[in-house]
Formats: structure tokens, sequence, C-alpha cells
């Protein structure tokens, strides 16, 4: 399976989740081949709305490109959504957490899985009883 694939599948099963917890959900379908800002999925539940950009990775630490959240922030930003980055590390499942809480590497963002842990929410902690993210200001 191509990694363009398995994002789509991970955005998916994301989709999917999200709508069993109660969430209304939109797959935004072509996100990454366009040139305007844009996310992934759009979520709601009445008390929380929020645009997200779904990331997924085998390994311990995933890096994000600084134009990829720069155009999401403005994105989420134009819309009036508070922007939330979900982030799955393969066997150890979804993380959420803000774009300004991502580590700034100098040519990147990035974030550990031991470091998602501590600062971020897991699936249920995001969209189980309490799924309210602190507000963060773009």
């Amino acid at each position: 399976m191509s990694r363009k694939s398995q994002g789509i599948k991970a955005e998916r099963d994301l989709y999917h989740m999200l709508w069993e917890r109660g969430f209304a959900v939109v797959r935004v379908a072509g996100s990454g081949c366009m040139v305007e800002p844009s996310c992934d999925l759009l979520a709601g539940n009445g008390t929380i709305r929020v645009a997200i950009e779904c990331k997924t990775t085998r390994d311990k630490k995933k890096y994000i490109e600084k134009k990829q959240m720069e155009d999401f922030k403005l994105f989420s930003q134009k819309f009036g959504l508070n922007p939330v980055v979900a982030i799955k590390f393969v066997r150890n499942g979804w993380w959420f957490i803000h774009p300004e809480q991502l580590e700034d590497t100098g040519k990147n963002f990035a974030i550990s899985l031991e470091e998602i842990r501590k600062i971020g929410k897991s699936l249920e902690g995001f969209a189980g009883s309490s799924p309210e993210m602190p507000e963060q200001k773009i």
C-alpha cells in the first residue's frame, strides 16, 4: 500500500471513529492536492468544532513541514475552527495536539510519541466524555 493510500485509510478510519463517538464529520477529499490551504477532516459535536489535519507514522517521532502547518492554521482561522493535528502512531493509537504545541526544529515541526503522551490527548481524551481541547489562539 502506498503512503498516500495509507494516509487516506487513516483519515477514513478516524472519520468513522469520531462518528461512533457522537461527532458529525466531513472528509475533505483531495486536501493535500489543492493549492489553497485546507484540512483533512471537519468535525463537531455541538460543543466543539475543529479542523483536523491527520498524520500517521510508524516512527517514534513525526515531522511535519512548516508550510503545511502554516497553511492549515490559516485555513482554520478563516473557517473559524479550532485547528487540531491528529497523529496516528502505528500500534500506539491516535493522539491529538494543537499546532502550537509542536516542536519547532528549524525546518519542520515535530512531536515524539513520548511527548504527545504527556501534552496531547488520546482518542478517548479528545472524543470521550470530555472532548474539549483547551482553547489555543492561532
